[in-house]
């Protein structure tokens, strides 16, 4: 009975009280990339989650039994209970949380924007790449945000053959004077 109290206490408060911790989030916004990419996984919207709250939550909420209580919820863990464990690892590695760039650094890739994910990174990290990086089997190229070496978007693009062609030598000009500590090869 408190537990189906806390479910109602949660739908006239709203998802929002909740504890969305940024993995959890991260995780959730994952996992409807791929859901809108391909029709598959769990739904995890936020009309569905408050839809099926009985479903998913419930079971966590025994022994809760206040609102402030929920501050202890795991909500990735509740998430990722949604599905099985080949689905996890599939979903790892089709919209996996980050990306390796040439540099070897491995950069988290920001999932708000669903149909096209950023991939912010400094411009330097990139030389050597010569393709788009891309999800889900090539179906969806990262927003590649090419940054400054202080920060700072230089170029956004989801072509990088056609940016090393056309926008770099300019961006090159710009910023060798600017940060000439920092190399600007001809051919990156």
């Amino acid at each position: 009975q408190i537990a189906c109290a806390l479910v109602e206490g949660i739908r006239d408060i709203g998802l929002d009280c909740l504890p969305w911790s940024q993995e959890a989030t991260g995780w959730r916004q994952r996992v409807l990339c791929f859901r809108q990419a391909t029709g598959n996984g769990p739904d995890l919207s936020d009309s569905c989650l408050f839809e099926t709250l009985e479903e998913w939550l419930r079971p966590y909420l025994a022994g809760l039994s206040r609102v402030q209580h929920l501050k202890s919820l795991d909500m990735l863990a509740i998430l990722k209970a949604q599905l099985d464990w080949a689905s996890i690892q599939a979903m790892d590695k089709q919209v996996p949380s980050h990306f390796t760039v040439p540099s070897g650094s491995s950069i988290r890739i920001d999932y708000t924007d669903l149909t096209a994910p950023v991939l912010p990174v400094k411009l330097q990290e990139m030389f050597g790449a010569t393709e788009t990086p891309s999800i889900i089997d090539g179906a969806i190229a990262l927003s590649i945000h090419l940054l400054s070496p202080a920060g700072r978007t230089l170029q956004i693009t989801q072509d990088l053959q056609a940016f090393w062609r056309n926008a770099y030598p300019q961006v090159k000009a710009e910023m060798k004077g600017r940060y000439p500590k920092h190399p600007w090869p001809d051919n990156p």
